[in-house]
C-alpha cells in the first residue's frame, strides 16, 4: 500500500485509528479459551466489530511470541484473514526490530514475504545498515522509533548533543530521513509527547507519524491532530487496550465496537476541521 491509497482510505472511513492487537491471552474473554485458537478467535471478532472504524491494525508481537508456536500460528491466521475480509486495511507488525544487514535482511523476508505485513516497527539505534533492508521492498514501509510514548524515553531520547545542541531523538529524524522517503518510511511518536509534534513536524513536515499512547495512556487526540496533522492527514493513531478490551463479557465485542466507533467519530470532526474530508 503507498501513501496515497493509505490517505484514500483515511477519507473514505473518515478515519485514522489504528488498533493495536495486544491480545493477551490471561486479558481475553474467559469463553473463548474453549476455542481452538483462543486468541485467533479474540482478533477476528475484534477485526469484525472494528473493520468500519479502522484503517490500520498493529499486532504487537510480543503478545504471540510469548505462546510459540502457536501463538505465530494464531499471527499468522490473523494477517491472513485481513488480507482475505479486509485488503484495503494496513497491516503492522509491531516488531521493534533492527540488527545487522543480513539478520535484518532475514526480518525483513520474514514479515514482508512470509507473513505479508504492510509495514515493521525498526528500532534505529544500530543505523543505516540496520534499516535498508526493510526499505528494499516496493509498497512496505518501514516505522523507525523517533520519540516513543513510555517514561524510558528520557533516559536517552532527550540526551542534547553539545554541537548540534539536537537533542537525540531530533536527530535519529534528521539522519534518518535521508535514507528513505515519505513513501516508505514513517516515525512512531508518543501520543504523551504531543507537544513536541511541532518540533517534529518542521524536521519530518510529509511523513506519517505512528502515534502510540491516546486512550489508556492519557494521551489527547485533540491535541496529536492540531500539533501532527499535515495535508495528508500524515498520522495513524493507535488504541490497543482502550478498544480491545472494551469488555470481557460474552457480549464484549458491541461494546469494542462502540469503542471503536466513538474514537472514529472524534477523528472525523478533527479531519473535518482540517478540510480534509
Amino acid at each position: 500500500m503507498n501513501k496515497q491509497q493509505l490517505f484514500e482510505q483515511i477519507q473514505k472511513k473518515r478515519s485514522f485509528l489504528c488498533v493495536g492487537l495486544d491480545s493477551d491471552i490471561q486479558k481475553i474473554p474467559k469463553h473463548l479459551l474453549e476455542t481452538s485458537d483462543p486468541l485467533f478467535s479474540f482478533n477476528k471478532e475484534i477485526i469484525d466489530a472494528t473493520a468500519e472504524s479502522t484503517v490500520a491494525y498493529k499486532p504487537n508481537l510480543a503478545f504471540y511470541e510469548s505462546l510459540g508456536s502457536q501463538g505465530w500460528e494464531s499471527l499468522e491466521k490473523t494477517v491472513l484473514y485481513l488480507k482475505s475480509k479486509h485488503p484495503e486495511i494496513f497491516i503492522i507488525a509491531d516488531a521493534k526490530r533492527g540488527d545487522i544487514g543480513n539478520t535484518s535482511n532475514l526480518y525483513a523476508r520474514a514479515f514482508f514475504e512470509k507473513l505479508d505485513f504492510d509495514a515493521i516497527t525498526v528500532a534505529p539505534y544500530m543505523g543505516e545498515d540496520s534499516v535498508k533492508p526493510f526499505m528494499t521492498y516496493s509498497d512496505k514501509w518501514v516505522i523507525l522509533l523517533a520519540l516513543t510514548s513510555n517514561k524510558g524515553a528520557y533516559d536517552f531520547q532527550f540526551l542534547q548533543d553539545e554541537k548540534s545542541g539536537d537533542k537525540l531523538f531530533e536527530s535519529v529524524l534528521k539522519t534518518s530521513k535521508t535514507w528513505g522517503t515519505s513513501e516508505n518510511m514513517m516515525y512512531v511518536v508518543g501520543a504523551t509527547k504531543a507537544e513536541k509534534l511541532k518540533e517534529i513536524r518542521a524536521i519530518v513536515p510529509n511523513h506519517f507519524l505512528l502515534v502510540p499512547g491516546v486512550g489508556a495512556q492519557g494521551g489527547s487526540l485533540k491535541e496529536v491532530a492540531q500539533n501532527g496533522m499535515n495535508s495528508k492527514c500524515g498520522l495513524l493513531v493507535n488504541s490497543s487496550r482502550g478498544i480491545i478490551y472494551a469488555s470481557v463479557n460474552v457480549d464484549f465485542a458491541e461494546k469494542v465496537k462502540a469503542a471503536a466507533k466513538v474514537v472514529q467519530q472524534e477523528m472525523e470532526m478533527l479531519l473535518k476541521d482540517a478540510n480534509l474530508i
